[in-house]
């Protein structure tokens, strides 16, 4: 499995809960790879100016046709702001039809375990 980095867009108050999710993103066929590459570029866009972000990773088995996100938000209100707008919302609607069964986790972590690590997250 290739992981990104984190990427920090705010500082986590050590004590503070937050919303973490993590996204399972199969990818049906690999005719499709270049489009969800495109919206992939979008979205990170997004993410840099989306408030209520703490941070972010990638992560993927590319042979496998295999796609996960990572992030933690100050708040459930953040997230789903971000998930309803453009290109995030853009992106759903048009790769819906080339995915496999998604999967989506969200979990309570405080600050000072931030940022979570993809071998925990995926047990969830």
């Amino acid at each position: 499995m290739i992981e990104t980095s984190w990427q920090f867009f705010s500082s986590a108050s050590p004590d503070q809960d937050y919303v973490a999710l993590l996204a399972y993103l199969p990818l049906a066929s690999a005719r499709h790879l270049a489009r969800l590459i495109m919206y992939s570029v979008r979205i990170q866009r997004q993410l840099s100016t989306s408030p209520g972000l703490i941070g972010y990773s990638l992560a993927s088995r590319l042979a496998a046709k295999e796609f996960w996100t990572l992030s933690a938000w100050e708040n459930e209100t953040a997230l789903q702001a971000f998930v309803a707008a453009p290109p995030h919302l853009t992106a759903m609607a048009a790769m819906a039809p080339y995915m496999g069964q998604t999967r989506f986790v969200r979990w309570s972590v405080k600050g000072a375990e931030l940022p979570p690590r993809w071998n925990e997250a995926l047990k969830r």
